[in-house]
């Protein structure tokens, strides 16, 4: 049995060098049944509103988390019901996630929202200094927006940001971080990191947990390719699904040249250089639509670059392959 004072000493911990970051997994099951949202965004929200050991403080944000999904989480069906919503209240608050470009054009910066279908939505220069994840990829925000259409300039977007309050960390002190982490031997820092990505270090031997670190190496070191191949249902692709926002699941295998690796009609980079890492699920039934795309692929995990047309790209995601295997681990040894 473990000595549960020493987890109640490990909690206090947690609790006094990470005060609003720290989150009880099984809040996070109980909301997630009932709201479509990545994990990390609910957890960022549980994290500001339940982060106690009381259990009436927890029952109370627990509700309020609800509260504020029920209310403003935009679901891609109800988009048009919502914009319409906003323009007949002329105020509404919504969460979707945002990521902003710079229009040089007009010198101004312009948000799109993701759900909501929205783009070319003009918001202020404060929030991308301020959040400059806004500018890669995006992030998930509470964003209080009006709407004014105005008679006399009609190509003017009616639509304007009011306030932007991101619900995922928009950044990480790392200094802040690294000091926090100091108050922590390593024996229970292991223990915190895989209770953060939803198992019970309790339950687990020693060789166990490093098997299940091993699945984390992808999502923080530069060009690190995995494969594991394991029974259905243990949680292989939950990890790079639901724990990171930098890290994207490529669902059934298929994929093609230029969503992956580079596109010559738009000349954008594809998912390896905007992610930290690059999954593939079911990696037995990965299939390419162009000839060359294995071979791209092994040139890219051999050297961290590949070409397309006339230039070589660098780019510094990581692969994961996840694979299941139908009969037990024994029999396969």
């Amino acid at each position: 049995m473990p000595n549960l004072f020493d987890r109640d000493e490990l909690n206090n911990k947690l609790l006094t060098y990470f005060p609003g970051k720290v989150v009880r997994k099984d809040l996070t099951k109980r909301i997630k049944e009932g709201a479509n949202v990545p994990v990390y965004v609910l957890e960022y929200l549980l994290g500001m509103y339940c982060s106690s050991q009381d259990e009436k403080i927890i029952e109370q944000g627990v509700q309020n988390v609800k509260n504020i999904l029920s209310r403003n989480y935009v679901r891609p069906d109800e988009a048009q019901k919502i914009i319409s919503k906003l323009r007949e209240t002329g105020s509404y608050t919504v969460i979707d996630k945002v990521s902003v470009r710079l229009n040089y054009r007009t010198d101004t910066y312009e948000a799109e929202f993701s759900n909501l279908g929205l783009s070319g939505v003009p918001i202020s220069d404060i929030y991308p200094s301020k959040y400059d994840r806004l500018l890669a990829g995006g992030i998930w925000c509470i964003v209080q927006m009006e709407y004014f259409f105005d008679e006399g300039d009609k190509n003017r977007v009616p639509f304007i940001i009011n306030k932007l309050t991101p619900v995922q960390m928009p950044n990480i002190d790392i200094d802040e971080f690294k000091e926090a982490r100091a108050k922590f031997t390593a024996k229970e820092w292991i223990d915190i990191v895989l209770r953060s990505t939803g198992m019970e270090p309790d339950k687990l031997n020693e060789r166990e947990k490093w098997l299940h670190l091993i699945r984390l190496v992808p999502l923080v070191e530069n060009n690190y390719n995995f494969c594991e191949l394991g029974p259905r249902g243990t949680g292989k692709s939950h990890i790079y699904k639901e724990i990171s926002p930098n890290s994207i699941l490529v669902s059934g295998g298929q994929t093609t040249v230029a969503n992956l690796f580079y596109n010559m009609n738009t000349r954008q980079v594809g998912l390896v250089g905007m992610w930290d890492c690059v999954a593939f699920d079911e990696v037995a039934g990965i299939k390419f639509k162009d000839k060359d795309g294995v071979q791209i692929m092994k040139d890219y995990m051999a050297s961290g670059s590949f070409s397309r047309g006339k230039e070589e790209k660098n780019a510094t995601a990581s692969f994961a392959f996840v694979g299941n295997i139908n009969q037990s681990v024994d029999v396969l040894l």
